[in-house]
């Protein structure tokens, strides 16, 4: 009498790590809101052309809004990365990406030769200079303190202004995440299920309501 196979469960598949702007996020909704209070407010009290011109602005701002604010977003997965720009998106097998780069902007570098830029995650060179003070100021409070019969600012407790103003992360946040997925590169880049082709997609969906606005917007100048 055969006894029946147990399987073992499936391992649970990691979800992809989604990395996005705040401060677009942030800007994106209040720029919607004024945009839906001034467009309608011109749609339902406005005269004449008034209402279409109203109209067709929000047809071709709207997207557009949305496509540099709302929509830009990073997805790090396992097997590849993929990376949701304003109008396209790019999904590119780890065995495929040489490099990540961080300059005036963060980028990838594809073994290919080319590159494609992570709008999700702008440079902030504000950002960066806060992070290098406050390291500088938490390696000057741990020499403070390493001092034999050191007595300094960093020593008491962290009472003294230096220990104060070195609080903080020491890592910009957009370079944060730039070092985790050059850890995620360097761990799967040789995986078998991370090979693959590059696809590139066009973002239909935010050029085509775009141009249409801009369509409309030039019928309505030209028989104006």
């Amino acid at each position: 009498m055969t006894t029946p196979d147990h399987q073992s469960p499936a391992s649970p598949v990691a979800k992809d790590r989604i990395y996005r702007s705040p401060m677009a996020l942030v800007g994106g909704v209040l720029l919607l809101a004024v945009m839906a209070w001034l467009g309608f407010d011109a749609l339902f009290r406005g005269h004449g052309r008034t209402p279409w011109l109203a109209l067709a602005g929000m047809i071709l701002a709207v997207p557009l809004v949305v496509a540099f604010t709302l929509r830009p977003a990073v997805f790090a997965g396992e097997d590849r990365l993929r990376i949701r720009n304003p109008f396209r998106v790019i999904s590119l097998p780890w065995g495929e990406i040489a490099s990540l780069r961080s300059g005036y902007s963060n980028e990838v570098v594809v073994k290919a030769g080319g590159k494609y830029q992570l709008w999700a995650l702008p440079v902030s060179l504000r950002a960066r200079k806060k992070a290098q003070t406050r390291r500088a100021r938490a390696a000057a409070d741990a020499a403070r303190g390493s001092r034999p019969g050191g007595h300094g600012l960093g020593g008491l407790g962290g009472l003294g202004t230096g220990s104060a103003l070195s609080t903080g992360p020491t890592r910009a946040e957009t370079d944060q995440a730039m070092d985790d997925l050059r850890e995620l590169l360097e761990r799967r880049g040789e995986a078998e299920s991370a090979q693959g082709e590059i696809s590139v997609r066009w973002a239909y969906e935010v050029l085509a309501p775009a141009v249409a606005g801009a369509v409309l917007l030039a019928i309505l100048y030209v028989t104006g």
